[in-house]
């Protein structure tokens, strides 16, 4: 067969070019589901560019495109053929850098959904203790709650024995165990339709509201501020998160507007629930260790200034981090 080089060069060269952009999407965001038109897309490509290879394959005048063809050949033919999960199970770096914080911002719209009701929550709180001061015993979770905070305030900062020696270990346990039950429990009740989950996250923000309120209603704003960030800065926006992943199952069992089968359904957002729980996991872990071993400190031991200060900064970090982390450079 007699080939016209510079036109066949010029013909398939715009097929490789495409080719080789969608093998880095690929690469470059592992953690991606692609479409089934990108899969047929790169298959085509894949097929494209092998025939092509072997019509190049005669030729001696273009050793470096035979080259480069060759290699492109051998990144389709792993990318369709590899098993990656073999691969992605080693990769933790590129799961924290890029699949956690890229999987998060693909369901924001589900997490701001949380935060809205939490915050519906919190508000509710806040009104019922006003109104009636009595509802305290009713909406406080814990007996330690049920007390004046003055006085709770005044034993915490006047204590000589360290409450916390030889039991941090095993309360940081105890604290992790509950709260990723909690979390978990949000989190599965998405298959109520989500009207659980939002029953969760509404009285998590009522509780949350009253105390609040309480502590403030005391003037005891500095040591609520001081017990509260360093851990809830994590802790709180891991229970949102753990919801938010109740929220897309919720969304995946109703299929507002689609004609996909529910089980297709859920198999497609399975891996991104599977993300954010663990991310969700990391965030109790930490909280659990800052609880224990600083939040449960007060003043004089630790100024709550400095307590606030890094609470804040733990916020912020995170803020960072699911916003911008993984983010595609222009």
């Amino acid at each position: 067969m007699i080939l016209d080089l510079p036109r066949f060069l010029a013909a398939e060269r715009p097929y490789w070019t495409e080719l080789e952009a969608a093998l880095d999407r690929v690469e470059g965001e592992p953690g991606r589901r692609p479409t089934l038109a990108e899969i047929k897309t790169l298959h085509y490509l894949y097929q494209r560019a092998s025939a092509d290879l072997a019509k190049f394959a005669t030729f001696s005048s273009e050793p470096e495109t035979r080259r480069y063809l060759e290699s492109l050949v051998a990144r389709a033919y792993a990318e369709i053929h590899e098993t990656r999960e073999a691969r992605r199970r080693v990769n933790v770096w590129r799961w924290l850098a890029r699949e956690l914080p890229q999987t998060f911002r693909r369901h924001v719209r589900a997490f701001w959904l949380a935060v809205a009701i939490t915050l519906a929550g919190a508000a509710f709180g806040v009104l019922a203790l006003r109104i009636d001061p009595e509802a305290k015993s009713v909406i406080m979770p814990f007996k330690g709650l049920m007390g004046s905070p003055s006085e709770r305030v005044a034993r915490e900062e006047h204590a000589k024995v360290d409450k916390m020696r030889g039991v941090k270990t095993t309360f940081a346990a105890e604290l992790m165990t509950h709260n990723t039950q909690v979390a978990i429990t949000t989190l599965a009740l998405g298959m109520t339709w989500g009207v659980g989950t939002i029953l969760v996250l509404f009285y998590n923000g009522v509780t949350l509201g009253a105390v609040s309120a309480d502590y403030v209603q005391s003037g005891q704003s500095s040591f609520l501020m001081g017990w509260l960030m360093p851990h809830g800065a994590a802790e709180i926006p891991a229970i949102l998160i753990a919801s938010q992943a109740g929220l897309i199952l919720a969304g995946a069992l109703i299929g507002w507007g689609t004609s996909v089968s529910r089980g297709e359904r859920l198999r497609a957002v399975s891996r991104d629930v599977l993300t954010l729980v663990l991310g969700m996991a990391l965030l109790l872990v930490w909280a659990g260790i800052v609880e224990s071993f600083f939040s449960q400190y007060h003043e004089p031991v630790v100024p709550y200034a400095l307590k606030i200060a890094f609470g804040a900064v733990e916020l912020v970090a995170l803020a960072v981090y699911l916003g911008r982390s993984g983010a595609s450079t222009p």
